[in-house]
């Protein structure tokens, strides 16, 4: 037991440590692609200590909502961390607290008070960044409820260490059409919840067509830290959901070792900067699309996912 709760506080330490890491090399890949020299993959550490040694200034306006959201955005992706497999195949010591529905519910959270103080300040942008992203949260909900309602239909279960055992068993289950549909609608899901092009620019600082970044722009100081922090942490988590529990999930430790487990860290990462070679790819071919169009996109996102629903309904 002692062991398994030292696993659990390890995966946390690892999306805290490398989380900022993943957005840094993000950006230089990108500043790469479009011939530029960019900042250091290592500009989010440095982003985030400046934050830390500067004041905070707060609005006198603003209500505890304000006060409060930067550290349920920060806390939110450390909660999910305990339930997944970050790490390790086999399920630790708080794995069965929630499932993968209760650990979305519990990111949506953190985007929900976000999205809040957003609109305490009086802001104008502030408010119209939060519309916009309720809407694509609006949109991008029924997708992740499909997208679990399929799982539990494959796994019988939507424990994310479960569904990561019996998802590739037997291995010819990753070629069905089922999975091949069901991993397009979640990365469409990831690109959206994220603020990633093509539904948003999270290198944009245009107040107008802000979207997700909008919902900070009130915060400085250690505010701003933690909820950059935060954001940079559930990109993370759910690419390790993404990666771990549906697409690859190999590589993870599979004896309760520490060294066996410290192994996994490098592989882990590996996968990681293989999604970030596509996700690179895609920003880079693509533009930011209207806002009338995100519709569409998410639209196409829930079309995909209840195919996937029924083409597994149909297999059984």
């Amino acid at each position: 037991m002692i062991e398994r709760i030292f696993f659990n506080l390890l995966q946390v330490l690892v999306v805290l440590v490398f989380s900022p890491l993943v957005a840094g090399v993000i950006n230089r890949l990108k500043e790469i692609v479009q011939s530029k020299r960019g900042p250091s993959i290592f500009q989010p550490y440095r982003d985030l200590w400046k934050f830390f040694q500067k004041d905070e200034v707060i609005s006198e306006e603003s209500s505890w909502i304000f006060r409060a959201t930067p550290y349920i955005a920060f806390i939110t992706p450390i909660f999910v961390t305990l339930l997944i497999p970050v790490l390790t195949d086999y399920p630790l010591f708080f794995a069965f607290m929630a499932d993968m529905v209760g650990g979305g519910f519990v990111l949506a959270l953190g985007g929900f008070f976000k999205t809040l103080a957003a609109v305490d300040t009086a802001n104008p942008y502030g408010p119209m960044g939060a519309s916009r992203t309720r809407m694509v949260g609006f949109l991008a909900e029924p997708v992740f409820i499909i997208v679990f309602f399929t799982v539990a239909f494959v796994a019988d279960s939507t424990i994310p260490y479960i569904v990561q055992k019996r998802w590739m068993s037997p291995p010819s289950n990753f070629l069905e059409p089922s999975h091949v549909l069901l991993m397009a609608a979640f990365f469409m899901l990831i690109l959206a919840e994220t603020g990633r092009i093509p539904v948003d620019n999270p290198s944009g600082h245009f107040e107008l067509a802000m979207i997700d970044e909008s919902k900070m722009l009130e915060y400085s100081g250690k505010g701003a830290a933690l909820i950059k922090w935060g954001g940079y942490m559930k990109l993370f988590v759910l690419l390790c959901i993404f990666l771990n529990v549906l697409v690859t999930p190999w590589g993870l430790a599979y004896k309760q070792t520490f060294g066996n487990v410290l192994l996994a860290v490098p592989l882990v990462l590996f996968k990681i900067f293989i999604f970030i070679l596509v996700l690179v790819i895609i920003e880079s071919s693509l533009a930011k699309l209207r806002l009338f169009r995100i519709t569409e996109f998410l639209g196409s996102a829930f079309v995909t996912s209840v195919a996937a629903m029924l083409m597994r309904l149909f297999s059984l």
